[in-house]
């Protein structure tokens, strides 16, 4: 079962830079936009990390910039949870425009889980190997 979500975002003006396209540091905004979704649909929120005890930072971000993205295009950001044995979450990115379904950018992240210590944890903690069986990942 391929877990995914598609979050509809219009670019705005504060967006762009001085080019009338969007400024490169606002990609990882979009892509926190659609893993922030991702985790609502499926149970896997940034609260719900710290409730179990564990942080799930970003240790690794990828974006290739394929088109640039103007000021009022609607986009969807497709944001598909990779499957992993190893203890890491792995997300892909795909950034299309809504209407002609143009590619603009893709992209990748790969978070790992630290206590509340700020300590790796080598393991997937319980309540993530619960949360892949109920996904069947």
């Amino acid at each position: 079962m391929e877990l995914f979500i598609e979050k509809n975002i219009e670019v705005r003006f504060s967006e762009v830079d001085s080019m009338g396209v969007v400024w490169h540091g606002a990609y990882p905004l979009y892509l926190e936009d659609a893993r922030e979704a991702f985790g609502e649909k499926y149970g896997l929120t940034y609260a719900n990390y710290v409730a179990q005890g564990y942080y799930a930072p970003i240790i690794d971000m990828q974006i290739q910039y394929k088109q640039p993205l103007r000021h009022g295009t609607q986009m969807k950001i497709i944001a598909r949870y990779k499957p992993t044995d190893a203890a890491k979450i792995i997300f892909e990115y795909e950034i299309r425009d809504r209407i002609t379904n143009i590619l603009y950018s893709t992209g990748k992240t790969v978070q790992v889980f630290m206590d509340l210590d700020y300590q790796l944890v080598w393991q997937n903690p319980d309540w993530f190997v619960e949360w892949k069986n109920k996904w069947q990942q």
